[in-house]
Formats: structure tokens, C-alpha cells, sequence
């Protein structure tokens, strides 16, 4: 098969499939160049993208950034190449540069590749009520495998836990919702137009009743007429993945994680929405577990109703060729 860099066609497949990756707020903090040789595609960091209150050294954008690169791997695989990564090349000289990729020829991918490359396009942050159906023992060990496979881990908190995690999380997004910074840089993100980018009004959810999990509300200054309001479920399925270290190395390890683990509860028929205040606001917790790993994500899985994609930017703003 021809180099997946070699043409305009096969560049354009390549970047379409990294930018359906999750971001933070939707921020989808990258952009892509190809070398003149065509040999090297690389994955930047958008600066101008970045959350100061909530994400001041990067973290969750590198993890945002860490997604895309596991979907450009994937769609690489799946052309009959291998994927050969060199993360954070030049910290010092380039420090937007969180990955060089090349790709070499190799045997066609295993059928769960090809089906994880499939599922990219439908995989959606789902932030409706979850059903009370619990998601089987062969499911959640498929989910911890891929965090393995990809060099993190993935937790099944118990009753206990998962109740101490939600208080946690319920506190630091009250305190967020207090901190008037906070609030613009949301409103930033949750445009009342459409466009490209930032979470739109139909991919809020209901409105959280306060009784219940401590969902994210993306319209809090929003007018509540016409939305709905829920407790949503007070027993939620929750994941935590953590890496060893908490540099930037593994926040984009984290987040390559992430997308598989994503991934293959979608693949599965699985609904996944992430619940990273706790992990935005410093002091709040996050690193009270350090002894098994820093936590990088808490998921919220589930079985959620179908609902619709956000958008994303326009390949032509994400790639540059030089």
C-alpha cells in the first residue's frame, strides 16, 4: 500500500480521524504539519487553545493532545504501517511539539485494530442520564486491559470509594461554579452560535439537580427554560485511570490511554462523559492516591441514549505544510 503521507488524500484521512479525539471543553488544543519530505507528521500543542484557570500547566491539554495521537496511530495501523512515535522530541527548542511520527510498512491490522479505527467517528461524550444496567465483569476488564496495553492503569473503585470520589468531586465543582474566572472561561467554550470548536448547547445534558452525581454543567449561565433537570444516578459506574509519573510524557501517555479505553467501551456499546473537576481544581484531592499512581481521568460509564457528535474545526486549520 502507498505511504499514508505520500498524498493529500491519505494526509487528509490521517488528520480527520486524530481530530475526532476528545479535548477538554472541546478545545481541541492541536494542529498537525508535514514535513516537505513527507516522511514526518507532526502533533503540536495549540497555546492559544489552553485553560489557564483550570488547566495551567497543560495537563489536560496534553492528555487532549495524547487522544488525537492514538487515533493517528490507529488510522496509520489500519493502512498496512506501523506507527513509530517519538514523544516531546525538542522539549527545550520546540515546546509545542508533543510528537514526531513516521510510519513504516508492516502487516495489515488485527481485526480489533480495524474495529477500534471504525468505532472513531461514533464514539460521543455522553452527558445524559446513564440506565441502572451495571456494564458486565468482561466488559470492565476488556476497558482495564486497553489502559494497560497503553502503559496506564485503570480503576474499578467499589461502593465505598466511588461515594468518597463524588464528594471529592461534588466540593471542587462547587468551588468552581463560586470562582467567577472559572465561570468566563467556561463561557468561552459553550458558544450560543455554532462553530467549530467548545462544547455546544445541545451537547450539555440536563441540568444537574445538585441531589445526585456532580455532573459538569456546561450552562450555568444558560436560561433553564426548555432543559431539563436531573438527579442523575446517585450509584454511577465510575473508572479512575492514573499513570505512574505526572509530567507532561505522561499526561499525553494518559491520554492515549484514555482514547482506548474510550474507544473500546464505545466499540462495545458502552457510554462514557468524564468528570475532571476534581482535577482542576488544585489541592483538591487529586493526588491523595499518589501510592497507586497519579489520577490523569475519572470516567463516568454507563448505558446512555444515542445523541450527537460536536463539531470540529475544518482540516484546512488544523494542518500545516512546510
Amino acid at each position: 500500500m502507498p505511504h499514508p503521507f505520500a498524498t493529500r488524500v491519505g494526509v487528509r484521512r490521517l488528520v480527520t480521524a486524530a481530530i475526532a479525539a476528545p479535548s477538554v471543553h472541546n478545545t481541541q488544543p492541536w494542529f498537525f504539519r508535514l514535513d516537505g519530505s513527507a516522511a514526518v507528521l507532526e502533533l503540536h500543542a495549540d497555546p492559544d487553545r489552553a485553560l489557564p484557570v483550570i488547566d495551567p500547566h497543560g495537563r489536560a491539554l496534553h492528555i487532549s493532545c495524547g487522544a488525537a495521537l492514538f487515533n493517528l496511530r490507529l488510522a496509520i495501523r489500519v493502512t498496512g504501517h506501523r506507527p513509530l512515535v517519538e514523544p516531546l522530541p525538542d522539549p527545550a527548542r520546540r515546546p509545542t511539539l508533543l510528537a514526531a511520527v513516521r510510519a513504516e510498512p508492516a502487516p495489515m491490522p488485527s481485526p480489533s485494530q480495524s474495529e477500534l479505527y471504525a468505532t472513531i467517528p461514533h464514539r460521543r461524550t455522553n452527558r445524559r442520564p446513564f440506565a441502572k444496567r451495571r456494564v458486565p465483569q468482561v466488559v470492565r476488564d476488556e476497558l482495564m486491559a486497553a489502559a494497560r496495553e497503553e502503559g496506564a492503569v485503570l480503576s474499578l473503585p467499589g461502593p465505598q470509594t466511588t461515594a468518597y470520589l463524588l464528594s471529592l468531586i461534588a466540593a471542587a465543582d462547587a468551588k468552581l461554579v463560586a470562582d467567577p474566572a472559572y465561570l468566563a472561561e467556561l463561557a468561552r467554550w459553550t458558544p450560543d452560535r455554532t462553530r467549530g470548536d467548545g462544547v455546544p448547547w445541545y451537547a450539555f445534558g440536563p441540568r444537574p439537580s445538585g441531589r445526585g452525581l456532580p455532573l459538569r454543567d456546561f450552562g450555568p449561565a444558560a436560561p433553564s427554560a426548555g432543559r431539563d433537570v436531573d438527579d442523575f444516578a446517585a450509584r454511577p459506574q465510575l473508572a479512575v485511570l492514573l499513570t505512574r509519573g505526572d509530567g507532561p510524557a505522561d499526561w499525553l501517555r494518559a491520554g492515549q490511554a484514555l482514547q482506548r479505553v474510550l474507544l473500546t467501551a464505545a466499540r462495545r456499546g458502552v457510554s462514557s462523559s468524564l468528570m475532571t473537576q476534581l482535577l482542576d481544581v488544585r489541592g483538591s484531592g487529586r493526588d491523595e492516591h499518589r501510592s497507586h499512581g497519579h489520577i490523569q481521568s475519572i470516567i463516568r460509564f454507563g448505558y446512555g441514549p444515542v445523541v450527537p457528535g460536536t463539531p470540529r474545526r475544518p482540516y484546512p486549520e488544523v494542518l500545516e505544510r512546510v
